[in-house]
């Protein structure tokens, strides 16, 4: 198989991240209508926008390049999305569900930005200008995204709900074996109450033959 030149990696590149753009203008509204945190649903509404703009972008450098889009299907992409997809539905509605949302988005940023930082590290070398900018522009906005993500992670409101969560969690856990141990202690006591009546009987059979003994 002969080897691809340098602009054929570059084009592929390009088409890859294609293709994962347009797998994440289908999934990201599930995400939209599964996130219970208002924060978070306008972030990935955001994002949406921001990615059919990113669309657009690539189809401007293909146009420049005077090369289809089209022709290859973003593997990688396919599986962080449908992994992400199942951990959703898992999840339970709420601080976990949205927590889960996150971590299933900011893999999907971390993949695209490393792809765009190739991509526009390429067209640099190759000399591409307007390809260079237009991918910068979109490498900012990945970044942002991901960024935002962390921040109503671990400095919003669903923050506070996982941890509350979290608290209640452990609460119930330490309740339920402070029920165990209770009924434990009380079966325990329970076989001692038993014992001790044959205690009794034995000292009342002893008085009695010492009585007749004296007789």
């Amino acid at each position: 198989m002969a080897s691809k030149t340098f602009h054929e990696m570059f084009v592929d590149e390009l088409r890859d991240l294609y293709s994962a753009e347009n797998q994440i203008t289908k999934a990201l509204p599930k995400l939209i209508k599964a996130a219970s945190n208002a924060e978070l649903g306008r972030a990935l509404t955001s994002h949406l926008d921001e990615t059919r703009r990113q669309v657009d972008r690539l189809e401007r450098i293909f146009d420049g390049l005077d090369e289809s889009p089209k022709g290859k299907k973003c593997k990688g992409m396919e599986g962080l999305l449908e992994e992400g997809d199942e951990h959703v539905k898992e999840a339970a509605p709420g601080s976990r569900r949205d927590a889960v949302i996150i971590a299933a988005a900011q893999r999907v940023e971390h993949y695209e930005i490393s792809g765009y930082g190739t991509a526009r590290a390429w067209a640099e070398e190759m000399g591409h200008a307007e390809a260079v900018s237009l991918l910068a522009r979109t490498l900012d906005e990945e970044a942002a995204a991901d960024e935002k993500l962390t921040s109503i992670a671990v400095g919003g409101l669903l923050g506070e709900g996982v941890n509350e969560e979290a608290e209640e969690g452990v609460g119930e856990r330490t309740r339920t074996k402070s029920a165990t141990k209770k009924k434990a202690s009380v079966k325990r006591g329970g076989k001692r109450a038993k014992k001790a009546p044959k205690k009794s009987s034995k000292k009342k059979a002893g008085k009695k033959k010492a009585s007749q003994g004296r007789r």
